[in-house]
């Protein structure tokens, strides 16, 4: 690491003294005039932890649902999740430290972690539509060059488009290509499945009204629109050729106010549904008859959602479970409703999308939804074996379970280490199959060697092990074994504990 040259780059992003900021659930975010050198930082930081995971890291330009004047920034780990708690306080750390303590920070986050400073980084950076966007985004580039690091630019991207590029760099072509082209066609294909498969009909049905926050989700929206044209017509409102981001506008200002967004008319039941500024919340809504107004929020979402995946279970004659999870801010009725009638348990965690995630990856199929729209579902591998399984069984459960299949792909999956089962006191892999005849195979490329994977009890990680006749070959062997767990389970791995 130069540290000389960290230094001087440093100065031209120099933090304003005595300012101290907090990474939290959604990363840091405040006025974008304070966030030059938090930027520059993080790109030093995404540097460290692409060389610590010898993986693909992310980093998003956005502040969400805030005021278009702020802005913010969150990293992405290498299975598309957010960063892992313990390089929170990191983050934390960094970018609070001043000009003159900047070189000890780097080097202690290096010693703790264990970061190989000579190990290559590679860090994908998106940014959201806001005046302030593009130039943080060079400052965050600025950081991962400054160490030596590659980069891509995608430029604009909704967060859950780069949070998808981080998944699918890193696991290969198996989930999907890295490219916007990748995540249209994947996306658009499942749906248009759905479609064919959905019982009901009429363009009543096909019609969209979507309120775009002025943000970001209109131009992505725009670019999609072709692809799935034959299944879903749009129309968009609040597109950002007028009008300032989020302001009266967009999923957070929607729930809120329990009305529609401005310029937007609404007939009775037409169908229509608010983006936030990046475009990683979405509620819905409509008026009745009446011209009452009602909103189908986060709650109502994970309701919807789990109901409909366990009959498509109760269809296909599994017996796998499903739960949802809510904070305490989830509304009463929606809880009473899943437990006492849909009969899904429901838990509880502390606020925070961190948590629902953590939580919901203890299910074969895990939903979370916070009340403002920001969520999504989780499937395991057993469910995925038992879709693979599909073409055994009888009609009508094949055509569920293709449904199903469909569903999966319109989510973005992230880690579960519950990919990986082990037998013979862990030594070897059962599933995902593959996987133990590849690190067989990588065992034999050594002398002296041996290694096996495992996952975690307590973490949402999988272990990885590996020994041979020299450290430098233990540390290749335990990265290969790490690479294959990455492309064959699409999981991730904590730091290799090589051994001779």
């Amino acid at each position: 690491m130069d540290l000389g040259a960290v230094t001087k780059y440093s100065a031209l992003h120099a933090k304003p003294s005595g300012l101290i900021l907090q990474y939290g659930t959604a990363g840091f975010r405040t006025k974008a005039e304070h966030l030059d050198h938090v930027m520059f930082r993080m790109g030093l930081l995404a540097a460290l932890r692409s060389k610590q995971t010898k993986s693909t890291i992310g980093v998003m330009v956005t502040a969400s649902h805030n005021p278009e004047e702020d802005n913010g920034v969150k990293l992405v780990d290498p299975l598309g999740e957010m960063l892992a708690p313990s390089w929170e306080e990191h983050a934390t750390c960094l970018a609070n430290a001043e000009e003159q303590d900047m070189q000890r920070v780097l080097i202690d986050i290096s010693e703790k972690e264990a970061v190989n400073l000579q190990q290559n980084a590679f860090v994908v950076v998106g940014r959201d539509t806001r005046p302030s966007s593009e130039k943080l985004s060079q400052s965050v580039i600025d950081g991962v060059t400054v160490l030596g690091g590659e980069f891509h630019d995608y430029g604009l991207l909704t967060t859950p488009q780069l949070h998808y590029m981080v998944y699918c760099r890193n696991t290969g072509s198996r989930y999907g290509k890295a490219t916007l082209e990748g995540y249209y066609q994947k996306l658009s294909k499942a749906f248009m499945e759905l479609i064919k498969q959905a019982s009901c009909s009429g363009d009543e049905y096909r019609s969209l009204k979507v309120d775009c926050a002025n943000g970001i989700g209109a131009l992505k929206l725009r670019e999609m629109e072709h692809y799935f044209s034959q299944g879903l017509s749009v129309q968009l409102f609040n597109d950002g050729s007028k009008g300032k981001l989020n302001h009266l506008c967009g999923a957070d200002f929607v729930k809120s106010h329990q009305k529609p967004p401005q310029g937007m008319e609404i007939k009775s039941n037409e169908r229509c549904c608010s983006f936030d500024g990046d475009a990683d919340r979405i509620v819905y809504y409509y008026h009745d008859a009446d011209g009452h107004f009602h909103l189908i929020d986060g709650d109502k979402i994970a309701t919807l959602i789990s109901s409909f995946l366990k009959e498509l279970l109760v269809e296909i004659g599994e017996s796998l479970n499903i739960g949802v999870v809510q904070t305490a801010y989830a509304n009463g009725s929606s809880t009473r409703y899943l437990e006492e009638v849909m009969k899904v348990p429901v838990y509880c965690t502390k606020t925070g999308v961190k948590h629902l995630h953590h939580k919901a990856q203890e299910f074969d199929i895990g939903v979370y939804f916070e009340a403002n729209g920001h969520g999504t579902a989780l499937f395991s591998t057993a469910v995925e074996m038992k879709i693979k399984q599909s073409e055994q069984l009888e009609e009508k459960k094949r055509k569920a379970a293709k449904m199903l299949e469909n569903i999966i792909d319109l989510f973005n999956q992230v880690a579960d280490r519950r990919v990986i089962s082990t037998t013979n006191a862990e030594r070897q892999a059962v599933t995902p199959p593959g996987l133990q005849e590849t690190i067989n195979d990588l065992v034999k490329k050594y002398k002296l060697s041996r290694a096996f994977v495992r996952p975690s009890g307590t973490e949402d990680v999988v272990r990885v092990y590996a020994e041979a006749d020299s450290q430098e070959s233990a540390d290749h062997l335990a990265c290969e074994v790490s690479l294959a767990v990455f492309q064959l389970a699409g999981g991730i791995g904590e730091r290799p504990q090589p051994g001779f």
